[in-house]
């Protein structure tokens, strides 16, 4: 194993330095390799592998887990916490090379546990959900492999490797939202979702093109060593392109239609890809390259907009859904919001959005697998109109879901509280009317999430039972599914304050130095005061409405409910605008191929074919024929030669 020079630390701001690998932190590839080999295995075997499958990919990411743990207690030893090994050269062209080489940081260290961690816990969740499912199997050899892209993702020293991470990431949430393919909504959410994610993919895929144009490399080091080198036009193309990434991959305005559809996937789908991994690889992607962002205001500006148009959109969408999954999938939307809105704040903010990002794979996990709990206790049923009073019957599940319902509303003292919080101080400390535009915006996205979940929580395990009449007593989960959901209530709990105070600093050898923060245009008291109390006003508005049930019908209702209902007429502009012009030019251009340049073509065709047909007739094989036209010819060659004695032609 080929191992990178150590760079000096004492290099400028924006920078990035290296150590090498050294003792157990060379092998960091088995992170990537063991749940590889797992899902080969998994794949490959196939239906020998039926009986002993599942545990092969439970264990599987178990090993990564306590490897990354392994790895992240090592790193904490070194002065420089960074650490870059190199496999392989992987692309050698001219001037362009590429290392197959991976990078163990704080930030990489943040993700590898929570995509393991978490990961795991649903995994070993996946075994009583999927138990009575025939390709389970086959899903877990998907599962593996969406962790093993996953893992290259975060753990890549370049966007090339990063790319590849990413498009593995893409192919398997394909398999996995589309895993029930002959159910035609779920073949149509994974095509949705596919094609969505390749808008955003060509956005990354120019941006590492114009990276070599521009600077030669498409290593971390190099790119942001380079960045100052380049003008503000070239900076500010780049960064949107690696926004446009983000936006697809992380399900954000304008991309994000792709997100609430994949909840047609098995549920463990939902808690891992949308909830702990998937979705965060955008926000990993801008907090890697946060010395181009930095770079540039207008860039920031432009991922703070996005961030805080998504969460208000994730947020009125998410009041008007009915469906279990779909609003947990909303609120998901939003939530990534805030953390777009920390990534684009830029100094402290980008640690604060990563903090809010692993408490956030806490407690949402564990809202998304309370849901599936709810639809394994109530035959698969999704409307929340339709249950209540399931605090009685199922007494873990409620008792976890409310841990994360606490903790996504922002209560104290609860994980959200200590994640979501700082983020919407942190929006006021912006300059002018912005900080007043978007600090906004941050406060009332806290009070839309805690009344759109908790009447989510109300209609769904209190008031009266509204169940359909083939329901006759829900029942709880077995002891596999309940468990992982009590360790992530713990961490929704608690997870949020430990993160708070220690992730900050942790991530300084590879954010910087947390920046000293402007003065909010606000009181920091007065900013919590209000977000707490908003949170308050917004959960005791959908207790009041909401406590004796709903409609279990669809009501008569106002414009905005109406849009919401609607995705805010999301899908309906992407038809009109992308959609239907796109399938307007595909026939037009097939209309075209068929009758014009095909048209020709067969046309030539034809007529040369006709025009032989017609003189290979002249061809009869009779001599009397070809004297007769030979005596025909000579005739009229005598007659023109004589026409033109006498002067009748000249």
């Amino acid at each position: 194993m080929e191992e990178i020079l150590t760079y000096a630390q004492a290099e400028p701001a924006g920078s990035v330095a290296y150590a090498t690998a050294s003792g157990m932190l060379s092998s960091v590839w088995l992170l990537v390799a063991i749940p590889l080999a797992s899902a080969a295995v998994l794949l490959l075997l196939g239906r020998r592998a039926d009986r002993w499958g599942h545990w092969l990919g439970v264990a599987s990411v178990g090993v990564a887990f306590v490897l990354g743990l392994t790895y992240f207690f090592q790193l904490r030893g070194l002065a420089n916490r960074s650490v870059q090994t190199s496999l392989w050269q992987l692309i050698s062209v001219g001037n362009f090379k590429v290392d197959f080489g991976l990078l163990f940081d704080p930030l990489a260290a943040c993700f590898v546990l929570l995509i393991t961690g978490v990961g795991f816990l649903i995994h070993l969740y996946a075994v009583g959900y999927m138990e009575h499912d025939a390709g389970r199997r086959r899903f877990f050899g998907y599962f593996n492999l969406f962790v093993a892209a996953m893992l290259l993702l975060v753990l890549g020293n370049n966007y090339v490797l990063l790319y590849v991470g990413w498009e593995g990431v893409g192919l398997a949430s394909y398999l996995l939202i589309s895993f029930w393919y002959d159910r035609p909504s779920a073949a149509t959410a994974g095509k949705k979702a596919f094609l969505m994610n390749r808008v955003g993919d060509a956005g990354l895929a120019i941006a590492i093109f114009l990276m070599f144009a521009q600077l030669g490399t498409t290593s971390y080091s190099g790119v942001f060593n380079g960045v100052g080198q380049l003008g503000s036009g070239i900076v500010l193309a780049m960064g949107l392109l690696l926004l446009l990434g983000a936006t697809g991959k992380s399900g954000q305005f304008p991309l994000q239609a792709w997100l609430p559809d994949a909840m047609e996937g098995p549920t463990p789908v939902s808690a891992l890809i949308h909830a702990a991994t998937m979705v965060t690889a955008g926000v990993y992607l801008i907090a890697r390259s946060h010395p181009i962002f930095s770079a540039n205001s207008t860039l920031q500006l432009v991922v703070v907009s996005v961030g805080a148009l998504t969460l208000l959109i994730g947020c009125i969408i998410g009041c008007a859904k009915d469906d279990i999954k779909r609003v947990l999938a909303w609120s998901t939307v939003s939530q990534i919001g805030y953390m777009f809105l920390g990534v684009g704040l830029g100094g402290t903010a980008y640690a604060l959005a990563i903090v809010h990002l692993l408490a956030h794979g806490f407690f949402k996990a564990n809202m998304f697998l309370g849901a599936g709990s709810v639809m394994h206790g109530m035959k698969d049923q999704v409307d929340i109109r339709r249950f209540g009073g399931l605090s009685k019957y199922m007494k873990v599940t409620w008792l976890t879901f409310m841990m994360g319902w606490l903790a996504i509303i922002g209560m104290f003292p609860f994980s959200g509280f200590f994640s979501k919080e700082p983020i919407i101080a942190a929006a006021f400390e912006r300059e002018g009317w912005t900080a007043w535009l978007f600090g906004g915006a941050a406060l009332l996205g806290a009070g839309l999430t805690a009344f759109y979940m908790t009447r989510l929580f109300v209609l769904t395990f209190h008031g009266p039972s509204r169940w359909t009449d083939d329901i006759e007593h829900p029942h709880e989960s077995p002891p596999i599914m309940t468990i992982p959901l009590i360790l992530l209530a713990v961490g929704s709990i608690g997870a949020g304050f430990l993160l708070a105070t220690s992730v900050p600093d942790w991530l300084t050898a590879t954010l910087g130095p947390q920046e000293e923060a402007a003065e909010p245009v606000l009181a920091h008291w007065l900013i919590t005061a209000l977000s707490l109390l908003l949170t308050v006003v917004g959960a005791g508005l959908a207790w009041a409405l909401f406590r004796n049930g709903t409609a279990s019908q669809e009501q008569p209702a106002g414009v905005l409910v109406r849009a919401a209902r609607r995705n805010l007429y999301t899908d309906a502009i992407n038809e009109a605008i992308f959609e239907k012009p796109g399938i307007f030019l595909t026939r037009a251009l097939v209309f075209l191929d068929n009758r014009g340049i095909d048209g020709l073509v067969n046309g030539l065709a034809a007529g040369v074919g006709g025009g032989s047909g017609r003189l290979r007739r002249l061809q009869t094989g009779f001599v009397r024929s070809y004297a007769t036209s030979m005596l025909t010819g000579a005739v009229l060659v005598v007659a023109a030669f004589l026409a033109i004695q006498a002067g009748w032609l000249s």
